[in-house]
This record gives C-alpha cells, structure tokens and sequence, in this order.
C-alpha cells in the first residue's frame, strides 16, 4: 500500500514539473513575442525608409 501511495504521488509530482515547463515555455514564448513586436513598431519606419530609398534608386537608373 506504501509502495502504491508514493508511485501515485511520484507520478503527481511529474506531471506538475511537466505543466510547470509547458507553463515556462509559453510565457518565454510570450515574451519573445513582445520584443519582436516593440523592436517592429521602433524599427519599421527606419527599414521602411531603406527599402523606399532602394526602390527609388533602382528606378532612377
């Protein structure tokens, strides 16, 4: 009955650290995607304008 009693805790215990990581891994994912959103919303004018003044040149030749 012990042995039974800490198998069904060990397993508990498992799937907790489990849902923890899955937990960690969108949260980092989260995060991840907030950078790239702020580094797009500062950076977009700035390589907008690159492409603009590319697209320009290769027109005026």
């Amino acid at each position: 009955m012990i042995q039974f009693i800490s198998t069904f805790l060990a397993h508990f215990r498992r799937e907790d650290e489990e849902g923890q990581t899955l937990v960690e891994y969108g949260l980092l994912l989260a995060l991840i995607a907030i950078i790239v959103i702020v580094a797009l919303l500062f950076l977009g004018p700035i390589v907008s304008q690159i492409f603009q003044n590319v697209g320009d040149n290769l027109q005026g030749t």
